[in-house]
């Protein structure tokens, strides 16, 4: 499970860039990763569980970088991509 934006499920009508992508260590069924549009929220519900599958299918830009490990970042808009490991994302006392 990805954790995603509402902004990312309702693409194609509302396509937004850049696409941010980050992720944290692996929790329960979640495999770290949380993608959005728009300015990142600190709203509880700004992120919602979504299948891998069906995000690729939605954003197969962001196929590549799925299989990132932890620690990693992705910035990614038509014509550019941007990756980078930041260690703070391994903090797993930071709140997400």
């Amino acid at each position: 499970m990805v954790g995603v934006s509402r902004s990312i499920l309702q693409r194609p009508a509302a396509v937004s860039w850049p696409l941010h992508g980050l992720r944290h260590p692996p929790e329960g069924q979640g495999d770290g990763w949380y993608l959005w549009t728009g300015d990142l929220s600190e709203a509880v519900d700004f992120f919602v569980p979504n299948h891998v599958e069906h995000v690729i299918s939605e954003w197969p830009e962001v196929a590549p970088y799925l299989g990132l490990p932890p620690g990693w970042r992705v910035l990614l808009a038509p014509g550019y991509e941007d990756i980078w490991f930041d260690s703070a994302l391994l903090d797993i006392s930071d709140s997400r």
